[in-house]
């Protein structure tokens, strides 16, 4: 099995920081960027499993970056990396939905490695598992959250997954945002609605050929969402 593989975007010289060594040493491969442009330049070029986004090395609230990062590619976990100091207002995951992690400075690297761990891939997708959830032409492997739609192949977000698994379980069924939070989110806080409507967005990306014009995962207005096959 390959090694996961980690793109770090970092404005100083990170080689001299201890957490990309103690990555390397723990048996993740880890690139470094200096840009958010070169972060999507080196997504274009390499498979990478997650993506490291030191704001506060970079000055900035790293929030803009990782919404290239989703646009570019869709439910790639980012871990954001701020300073409360210099950064007043950080990322809120649950009100941004961005990064699936945020880090405020200063932390261990144990802690580092117990965040990303859950969020990086076990294995490679298997089409021949017994495991896989094959809906229609939608396949997933919940172990390793990778799915799998017609000629496009995704890995996904814990979160992502779960919200995938939920639609497949009652394909053709509307399911009420409600059902949706509870189940997804374990949770009964309704109010940050677009926290769901983003994670839609997300998953689209991850199976549709046009996001913009889905095919299975469609929107019933006042009510939930629907997954046709």
């Amino acid at each position: 099995m390959r090694k996961a593989k980690i793109l770090w975007i970092e404005g100083n010289r990170a080689e001299e920081l201890a957490y990309i060594p103690a990555l390397r040493k723990k048996g993740y491969t880890v690139s470094i960027v200096s840009t958010g442009q070169a972060a999507l330049v080196s997504l274009s070029q390499e498979s990478i499993d997650l993506v490291v986004i030191n704001a506060a090395a970079l000055r900035t609230s790293g929030k803009r970056i990782c919404q290239d990062i989703h646009a570019h590619r869709a439910g790639l976990p980012v871990v954001l990396i701020v300073n409360p100091t210099h950064t007043p207002r950080i990322i809120d995951k649950k009100r941004d939905a961005c990064a699936q992690s945020v880090l405020s400075l200063p932390f261990t690297v144990r802690k580092l490695i117990n965040r990303i761990t859950p969020l990086l891939p076990t294995d490679e997708f298997r089409t021949g598992s017994s495991a896989v959830i094959r809906v229609g032409v939608i396949q997933m492997d919940p172990g390793n959250r990778r799915v799998r739609c017609e000629n496009k192949e995704s890995r996904l977000t814990p979160r992502l997954a779960r919200l995938l698994t939920t639609l497949m379980n009652h394909p053709g069924e509307v399911i009420e945002r409600e059902q949706l939070f509870r189940e997804v989110w374990r949770t009964e806080y309704m109010e940050d609605t677009r926290t769901l409507d983003v994670h839609i967005s997300w998953l689209r990306q991850a199976i549709e050929e046009k996001p913009r014009s889905p095919r299975f995962l469609k929107t019933i207005r006042g009510v939930g969402y629907r997954l046709d096959v």
